[in-house]
């Protein structure tokens, strides 16, 4: 599919005013932060097609783009954040989205009345994240679909058992969050990684081994950023991010190296 299906623009008033770059949540439209948008976009745009027809609650929506983007897709889209001001947002800037302010660990909707939740770069965020698996597992319905993704810890804090990430309480790699999705009653469906395509791998050679690092170094130093490296990043796409498709099996082999992970899993 084309990045123009997946316009974070679609369905958005232009009178609505973004929310701001806090750190905690991807904002789409700041070219400086375009590299960690398309980094989530990839994921909501290669498991669209498992939300087509179906009642889908996005547990954790934030900035609200990608439940816009499922909306497109979707019976019927409701979001649920803690955060009020982005509830306002959402409401405001995608009407095609049922927006409900609740808090994770208690879900505020029925038993079995979903049919898929996402949830996407969410859970590293969260306290009791085996409470809000289980709260997943009780709204859907026999057979729905946990979408979940996270940073792969092993990539984004390597060497470290607390998280690089002020605003991240625990990370986890994929054996990990397997075990909690087990732990919690799900089925483990597919584990995927995300990772650098071709134009990203010639991008972190070009960055003295790390695009990543490159623009971390800047924002941490305070320093302006060089020309040639904003045109970079502002150029990146959804499509140089390639998520495993699953072919050979359910478990991605080169999971332990992925950028982020993503879980499709099933309630029996």
């Amino acid at each position: 599919m084309s990045e123009a299906v997946f316009s974070p623009a679609a369905g958005e008033s232009s009178a609505v005013e973004p929310l701001p770059l806090t750190g905690e949540r991807t904002v789409p439209g700041i070219a400086e932060e375009n590299y960690w948008f398309r980094r989530h976009e990839i994921v909501y745009a290669r498991l669209l097609r498992r939300c087509a027809g179906k009642a889908v609650l996005e547990a954790g929506s934030g900035e609200g783009y990608g439940a816009n983007m499922i909306a497109g897709v979707a019976a019927r889209v409701i979001g649920l954040d803690y955060d009020e001001s982005a509830v306002e947002h959402v409401r405001a800037a995608y009407p095609r989205v049922e927006m409900v302010q609740g808090n994770l660990a208690a879900l505020p909707f029925e038993d079995a009345s979903v049919d898929v939740v996402v949830n996407f770069q969410v859970i590293e965020h969260l306290w009791d994240q085996a409470q809000f698996l289980r709260e997943c597992l009780r709204v859907l319905r026999p057979g729905g679909e946990l979408l979940i993704s996270t940073p792969n810890r092993i990539t984004f804090s390597p060497g470290r058992d607390t998280p690089l990430n002020p605003f991240h309480t625990r990370e986890l790699n994929a054996a990990e969050m397997s075990e909690l999705l087990v732990q919690a009653g799900f089925r483990v469906e597919v584990m995927a990684g995300v990772h650098h395509g071709p134009e990203l791998v010639a991008l972190d050679t070009k960055w003295g081994g790390s695009l990543i690092d490159a623009q971390i170094e800047r924002a941490l130093a305070g320093e302006p950023w060089p020309e040639e490296l904003a045109a970079d990043v502002a150029g990146v796409r959804t499509d140089d991010f390639v998520l495993w498709d699953g072919a050979d099996g359910a478990w991605d082999p080169d999971i332990d190296a992925s950028l982020d992970l993503v879980a499709i899993a099933v309630k029996p």
